[in-house]
């Protein structure tokens, strides 16, 4: 049996104000193509399908042709869990009819696991996979507030809550295992930051929970899970070490940071109970590139992405000495009807001249919301005794309006 894992497509994403729907289409009639090419058993994805809980329709239709057109092919299964950017009652709403197709949805966690446990057949009618098809498990679905709760306590109750998840929907897995007449492998997915998971700048990845629970350790995942598929970085990596817990990562680069990152998907073949795991590398659909240093620098490199004749987005990083206020009428002499686009200039020069309160070599988009916060709180001198209860509260705050699902009734 072959499985291919993804995650985080991210329809509809923009990069600074540049709409993407061509990387998009182009990825998903190169992964279709691969299915076919290499005769896939069952795909998986693994959360952040979309970029917004409210996806425009232009993202929607490339959702479900795609879903379409691998119906219509030699995969037999689709597996799709929702991601902290997904709407779970957007994704749940076709859920009957995609189930036509095969198209298998978990939306968000259910009170009874057995829900969340599937058992998919071969064509013959044999079950031939189980999945624990579990969705982004947000703070309400695991943990039950209560006044007057340290941050620890919280931590305790969202790390136990997200084990106890992961343990029941494996015994469930587990006992219908034991019920088959032939051994099949579990596979489990899952939504989250692991520990040691690495990011990359840019890439848009935020942190799931308040405290310092938004990493946690391989061991929440119970032994029965022969394979565990994940989504939410953007790296493709192994999770501690071990080669069955994996990110599939993002298809395409979703910052500058990522321009550099060589994408991938997982494909997972199992013969026996052990999977064999190879990375499918994925073409790049449009070519980034980030240019950081002085003027000297920046137009050198420039010029070269000029001359190779290539169509590249670029990001320029103005570090020098020298305050140059027309730095981008400079650089866009230089790529005059070239394919060359630049869609952002940081000119740290003038940034510093202009906000002077802020510390050297900063921009306010270095910044993230604890980091505006923190500030906010130091220009209004509020009482360091204060302080912590203030951004554990402002912390709540963001998160909830992070999992608002705007399409719910």
């Amino acid at each position: 049996m072959k499985i291919l894992h993804t995650s985080d497509w991210h329809l509809g994403r923009t990069l600074y104000g540049r709409k993407r729907y061509d990387e998009f289409t182009a990825f998903l009639d190169w992964l279709a193509g691969t299915i076919e090419r290499e005769k896939i058993d069952v795909l998986i994805v693994a959360g952040d399908i979309f970029d917004t809980n409210t996806p425009g329709n232009r993202a929607q239709a490339l959702y479900y042709r795609f879903l379409h057109r691998v119906g219509a092919s030699c995969c037999r299964h689709v597996v799709v869990v929702a991601g902290n950017h997904d709407s779970p009652s957007f994704l749940d709403a076709p859920k009957t009819l995609l189930e036509m197709l095969s198209v298998h949805v978990v939306g968000a966690a259910c009170e009874d696991p057995a829900d969340e446990v599937l058992e998919l057949h071969d064509s013959n009618g044999e079950t031939e996979l189980i999945v624990c098809a579990v969705p982004y498990l947000r703070d309400r679905d695991i943990r039950t507030a209560e006044a007057g709760e340290s941050v620890e306590e919280k931590d305790r109750k969202l790390l136990e809550g997200i084990r106890d998840h992961y343990a029941r929907v494996a015994a469930v897995a587990e006992a219908r295992r034991k019920t088959l007449k032939h051994e099949v492998p579990v596979v489990a997915t899952g939504h989250l930051f692991a520990a040691g998971g690495q990011c990359v700048e840019g890439d848009g990845v935020r942190e799931l929970y308040v405290g310092s629970l938004a990493h946690v350790g391989a061991d929440i995942f119970p032994p029965t899970f022969d394979y565990v598929a994940l989504g939410h970085l953007h790296v493709p990596q192994k999770v501690g070490g071990h080669a069955h817990i994996r990110y599939s990562g993002s298809p395409i680069p979703m910052g500058f940071g990522e321009a550099g990152q060589r994408k991938s998907l997982s494909l997972v073949e199992f013969a026996g109970k052990t999977p064999e795991v190879r990375p499918v590398e994925i073409p790049r659909f449009q070519k980034l590139l980030q240019i950081r240093g002085d003027w000297e620098q920046i137009s050198c490199r420039v010029r070269e992405a000029v001359q190779s004749s290539e169509a590249v987005w670029l990001e320029i990083l103005y570090e020098g000495e020298e305050i140059i206020d027309d730095l981008r009428g400079r650089l866009e002499v230089l790529t005059e009807g070239s394919k060359v686009e630049i869609l952002r200039i940081r000119n740290r020069r003038i940034v510093q001249r202009v906000l002077g309160q802020m510390e050297e070599g900063e921009a306010l988009d270095d910044l993230d919301l604890q980091e505006v916060f923190v500030r906010c709180l130091e220009r209004h001198e509020v009482p360091q005794s204060q302080r912590g209860e203030l951004q554990e509260a402002y912390g709540e705050i963001v998160t909830a309006l992070h999992e608002s699902d705007r399409r719910a009734e």
